[in-house]
């Protein structure tokens, strides 16, 4: 699922970038709405190790 994601992402992102006309506001409103589920999304899978990490840290400095 995710490498199929990303490939409709690049694809997207290369017509989005070889377009001579100008983007409409519903494009930057659609890529701020990928960047955004994609950074919410990594911060849930990343969320219990970046907390542990912190902990230990945390707990090297007490």
């Amino acid at each position: 699922m995710l490498p199929a994601l990303l490939l409709r992402m690049y694809a997207w992102s290369m017509l989005f970038w070889r377009r001579r006309d100008g983007a409409t506001a519903i494009e930057y409103v659609i890529l701020i709405v990928v960047i955004a589920l994609v950074v919410l999304a990594a911060g849930r899978l990343l969320g219990p190790q970046i907390e542990a990490f912190f902990g230990k840290v945390g707990d090297a400095l007490t």
